[in-house]
């Protein structure tokens, strides 16, 4: 993975982490969802219509099929983690749905788009896996209802991450969709998809947007900026780098749950941490 695309990355997982931090401290549902992709869609659809213009990508049958079935997992996506910050702590469940995703990714990468990493990325990747398990201090040994919940919620949340995360290195290396426009696109299938249930449920929007119009206006701008940067980062790096490597954002959202949401265990999150800054390494020197 070359200099370029490690920065990007590194730049994607703090915003990443930041918007993930608004998130947790919103919980609005269905409905703050709706409102910030809302929000995303209009923007940055400056920027999008420029690419339009400028790059007049070809948006054919398979360009639109990738951008639905992006639009209809990073749904998913959304929903999963909302419900997972309702019952978990930011620093368990954030590394859990993060630490799933690349796991499931880079498989998918080897077997489905016949990537090879190397052993050394490889050798990463693993230890990034270890220090997900110290930084959730062993959330499955949990006994709670809500910590059972909050557990299956953020590993169906990481499947989804797997899911999106390939067709959309489908879409902008084979198919050339640019990634900005690509993750504009799916912003817009997502807002569609949820509209219904919106309009359904305007007393909740209207509530939501009271509350919490703050964190809305900062996932709208944070969250599509990270994935851009990480579409872009995808464009000339394997998945099975990206995947793993943009998962140091999960070293910033323990220490931000920790330091700005007082939960604990900090020390035995940080030391997992640096567990995987070592397979961070690892995956950059591979």
């Amino acid at each position: 993975m070359s200099s370029f695309a490690l920065l990007l990355v590194i730049i994607a997982a703090f915003c990443h982490a930041g918007w993930n931090l608004l998130a947790k401290k919103a919980c609005g549902g269905t409905a703050f969802i709706w409102i910030f992709a809302t929000l995303s869609t209009v923007l940055y659809f400056p920027l999008a219509l420029w690419v339009m213009v400028v790059e007049k990508p070809l948006i054919g049958t398979y360009q639109i099929a990738l951008i639905l079935g992006s639009a209809v997992l990073h749904s998913v996506y959304f929903i999963l983690l909302d419900k997972g910050y309702r019952f978990g702590d930011l620093s368990v469940i954030y590394p859990l749905a993060r630490g799933t995703g690349p796991l499931l990714s880079v498989i998918t990468a080897i077997f489905l788009l016949g990537e090879q990493p190397t052993v050394m990325a490889l050798t990463g990747a693993v230890f990034i896996g270890i220090g997900i398990l110290v930084i959730t201090g062993n959330p499955f040994g949990k006994k709670e209802k809500s910590a059972r919940q909050s557990i299956l919620y953020a590993l169906f949340c990481g499947a989804a991450i797997a899911g999106y995360t390939v067709v959309d290195k489908v879409a902008v290396s084979a198919y050339l969709i640019p990634p900005l426009l690509m993750d504009w696109s799916t912003n817009v299938g997502r807002v569609i998809l949820l509209t219904p249930y919106s309009l359904k449920n305007w007393d909740k929007v209207k509530e939501q947007w009271s509350a919490h119009k703050k964190e809305a206006i900062g996932v709208a701008i944070l969250s599509p900026l990270a994935y851009i940067l990480v579409l872009t980062a995808m464009v000339f790096s394997p998945v099975s780098y990206i995947a793993p490597a943009r998962e140091v954002s999960i070293l910033i959202g323990a220490i931000l749950g920790a330091k700005l949401l007082s939960e604990s265990d900090f020390k035995i999150r940080l030391a997992g941490a640096g567990v995987m800054l070592l397979g961070l390494v690892a995956l950059a020197v591979g």
